[in-house]
C-alpha cells in the first residue's frame, strides 16, 4: 500500500482487516511480523505494533510472544457482547443438545436484507432456517442470510450436522456487530415451530456481523416465552 501522505497505523490496521476479509490470511494464519510489515509499509515499528494491537483488542487476531501473530480461529471482540454459541448455552443449563436445519437455499438477497446490509442488487445469499432443542424442546428458531461474496465457503456447507451459529463462530472472523432485542408475536410458522399459541408473545433477538466493511450475515432468532438472556459486564 503507497500513499503520498504520512501512512498511519488506522491506514495499516484497515489494510489488514482488508487482507483478513478477503482470506488473503485465513483462520488460524501467521500474518508477517512487525518488521516485515513496518518494511512493506515505510513506516516505524512502533506504528504497526499499534495497528496490531488495535486487530488484538478487536478479536481478529491473536498474539502470542513464541509463536507469532496469527488470525483468530474464534474471533471475540473485547466488549460487553460477543457472539454466543447456543449449542453452548443450552448445555450450560444442564440439558440435552439437538439441532434440525429445516429448510437451506441460495437466493438473490431480498429488499429488506440488501437495505439493511447495503448489499449490490446482485447479491447472493444462504438463506436457513433452523431448529434448536433442549431436552427436545424448542429452545430458538434461527432464520439466517449469509453473504456468499463474504463467506464463499458456506455455499458448499450442508448445516445438516453443525449449525450456522457454530460454524461462522469457527470459519468467519467479524470486526464489527450490531445486535438489537424485542418482544414480538409469534407468527403462524414461528408458533407451530416454537409449539405456542400463535400471536403469543415471544423474545426476538436480531444480530448483523462485519468483517472490515463487508457484510457477513444477519440472523433472526426467536424465542419461546419464558426466555431470559444474561450477560456480563
Amino acid at each position: 500500500m503507497t500513499t503520498d501522505r504520512r501512512t498511519t497505523f488506522r491506514d495499516i490496521k484497515s489494510e489488514l482487516e482488508r487482507r483478513i476479509a478477503r482470506r488473503q490470511w485465513p483462520p488460524g494464519a501467521t500474518i508477517p511480523g512487525e518488521e516485515a510489515l513496518a518494511a512493506e509499509f515505510g513506516v516505524a515499528r512502533a506504528t504497526v505494533n499499534r495497528a496490531v494491537q488495535e486487530l488484538a483488542r478487536s478479536g481478529l487476531v491473536e498474539r502470542k510472544r513464541k509463536s507469532g501473530t496469527r488470525v483468530a480461529l474464534y474471533p471475540v471482540r473485547e466488549a460487553r457482547l460477543s457472539i454466543p454459541l447456543v449449542r453452548k448455552e443450552i448445555e450450560a443449563k444442564g440439558a440435552v443438545y439437538a439441532y434440525s436445519r429445516l429448510s437451506r437455499a441460495v437466493v438473490a438477497a431480498p429488499d429488506f436484507l440488501r437495505a439493511r446490509l447495503a448489499l449490490p442488487a446482485s447479491a447472493k445469499v444462504l438463506h436457513l432456517r433452523c431448529l434448536h432443542l433442549a431436552d427436545r424442546a424448542p429452545f430458538q428458531f434461527e432464520e439466517r442470510w449469509i453473504n456468499l461474496d463474504a463467506v464463499p465457503e458456506a455455499r458448499h456447507e450442508a448445516f445438516e450436522e453443525i449449525g450456522p451459529n457454530e460454524w461462522l463462530v469457527e470459519n468467519a472472523p467479524f470486526s464489527r456487530a450490531e445486535f438489537a432485542f424485542r418482544a414480538a408475536r409469534a407468527g403462524r410458522d414461528e408458533a407451530a415451530l416454537l409449539q405456542v399459541v400463535e400471536g403469543e408473545a415471544v423474545f426476538v433477538a436480531e444480530r448483523m456481523t462485519w468483517l472490515a466493511d463487508k457484510p457477513i450475515t444477519f440472523v433472526r432468532m426467536v424465542h419461546p416465552p419464558g426466555h431470559r438472556m444474561v450477560t456480563e459486564i
